[in-house]
């Protein structure tokens, strides 16, 4: 298998022009997959993994004399576009090795097997190493992923698995702690642009035959998000924008070149395309206006499933509770531009205005609760118009959690036990034999009393003068404060 993939590499490697490889007759690779790196050293970006004597760098075969490590097995978990699959094949060209790619969506318990045992004698009988690739790891189950452990633990193979989830919760532990967990970051907007402008010069890529605008540049290295794939996926969709564009002007115009023929004296050997009648052309021009037309929408990165659900939804919460009304309302966006269901966005913020707003803004609940129907009632796109009105109110209010404090701290003394019993001038008196019990013997009227409040005890005696709600001083809590200060003076007494 690495004899095979080394035999394609090389294939896309050939210069073209017009997108086709020379005399193949053939549709070339996409340019994603021809500007795929040959070494580690061609790797953007994950220079954190990347250092002398790692665990990437050993199993590339790019041994350190002075480290005595063995290759480890790893789990690669990272974004889209990082450059996992991209390592796994690095990796691959190492000598005395064999390279076998397996992706979880589709292979299964006995595919695995299978490659362990001509791993077993590949190694017995041959000294190779089994390299073995395994994507999207995260869609094994439990017994899928415990067919890999005899393999991994026994040195059959060298397991390099991918994963876009978090490994600490789709990983089962025995396969976790015998990899080596390697994260990778997302790219940042200096490394995009670095593997763009390569591959407009690479000969793997685009060879010279187009240039990029500045502004397109710009839009394309924005709207691929640090995911490398996206970014060269989007170059080359502009690219063939631009290149049908010029053949439409040439077919009308009756010549080639957008009426601009040059020479071989005018232009360096990479930056030309022939005519087809001899005459060679200045590279094609990629403007704002192509990419914009061959990219109309930046793709987001959410998984209603995955991480990015729960990251994007923990951000959004986070902002609502700490003010950032602009940061709140760009989450809301970000969801529901990828499709999110609007009415998990208006549960988000009815839980909000309760436990983060609370009483120092009891209109926030009020707002919530409407918001939510109204978008069940409406729906989307206007749905987004209710629940940006929500999000602002909450995100505004003066926020107090003293509800919520006080909640849970009643919730963990019922748990913890205490609280027994009630009082039995509180209990039910309503029904026959009650009062021979005591029930309701001594219970005062508290509408019979001045201010409507009587002093009486309502809590367990094991909780008597135990306070659960602390009102802040932010909001409508700052009168509440006041208030309720009196009425425990009267209750209790004091």
């Amino acid at each position: 298998m690495n004899d095979l993939f080394s035999a394609a590499a090389d294939d896309d490697d050939a210069p073209s022009a017009g997108g086709r490889v020379p005399g193949a007759g053939r549709p070339r690779s996409p340019l994603a997959v021809r500007m795929r790196p040959r070494s580690l050293d061609e790797v953007v970006g994950q220079q954190h993994l990347l250092g002398r004597g790692s665990p990437l760098r050993t199993l590339a075969g790019e041994h350190d004399p002075g480290a005595h490590a063995a290759p480890s097995s790893v789990i690669l978990w990272g974004p889209p576009g990082t450059g996992k699959t991209t390592l796994a094949h690095v990796i691959a060209r190492g000598q005395g090795r064999t390279f076998v790619e397996l992706s979880a969506i589709t292979a299964g318990v006995k595919d695995v097997r299978r490659v362990m045992d001509e791993a077993l004698t590949a190694r017995d009988l041959y000294r190779q190493t089994t390299v073995l690739f395994l994507d999207e790891i995260h869609r094994f189950n439990k017994a899928q992923q415990d067919a890999l452990l005899p393999g991994v633990e026994n040195g059959w193979v060298v397991l390099i698995a991918a994963t876009t989830e978090n490994p600490s919760f789709s990983v089962v532990s025995p396969l976790l702690s015998r990899s080596l967990l390697q994260t990778l970051r997302p790219l940042d907007e200096a490394d995009i642009r670095g593997l763009l402008e390569r591959a407009v010069r690479d000969e793997r890529g685009l060879a010279g035959t187009v240039e990029v605008s500045p502004e397109a540049l710009e839009h394309l290295v924005r709207l691929a998000a640090g995911d490398a794939r996206r970014g060269l996926t989007a170059l080359e969709a502009a690219a063939g924008v631009a290149r049908s564009e010029r053949d439409t002007h040439d077919a009308h115009a009756g010549g080639p070149g957008q009426g601009h023929p040059t020479t071989a004296a005018g232009t360096e050997d990479g930056d030309r395309e022939d005519g087809g009648d001899g005459e060679e052309l200045l590279p094609v021009l990629v403007t704002l206006d192509h990419a914009e037309k061959a990219v109309d929408v930046a793709a987001l990165r959410y998984d209603r499933a995955g991480d990015q659900h729960y990251d994007v939804a923990s951000a959004f919460i986070k902002s609502l509770r700490g003010s950032d009304v602009d940061a709140a309302l760009h989450y809301v966006a970000r969801m529901l531009e990828a499709g999110e269901d609007p009415r998990f966005i208006a549960r988000r913020l009815m839980i909000s205005a309760a436990e983060d707003v609370g009483m120092a803004d009891p209109t926030a609940l009020q707002t919530a609760v409407a918001a939510a129907q109204a978008v069940q009632l409406v729906g989307m796109p206007e749905a987004r118009i209710i629940l940006a009105e929500a999000v602002v109110h909450i995100a505004t209010a003066p926020k107090s959690n003293a509800a919520y404090n006080g909640i849970n701290a009643a919730i963990a003394d019922v748990r913890a036990g205490r609280g027994q019993g009630i009082p039995a001038h509180l209990r039910d008196a309503h029904y026959p034999g009650a009062s021979q019990l005591g029930h309701g013997r001594g219970y005062v009227y508290s509408h019979d009393e001045p201010h409507g409040i009587a002093l009486q005890q309502y809590a367990p005696d094991d909780l008597v003068g135990r306070d659960y709600y602390e009102p802040t001083d932010r909001g409508t809590e700052r009168d509440i404060s006041a208030r309720l200060s009196r009425l425990r003076r009267i209750i209790r007494g004091k």
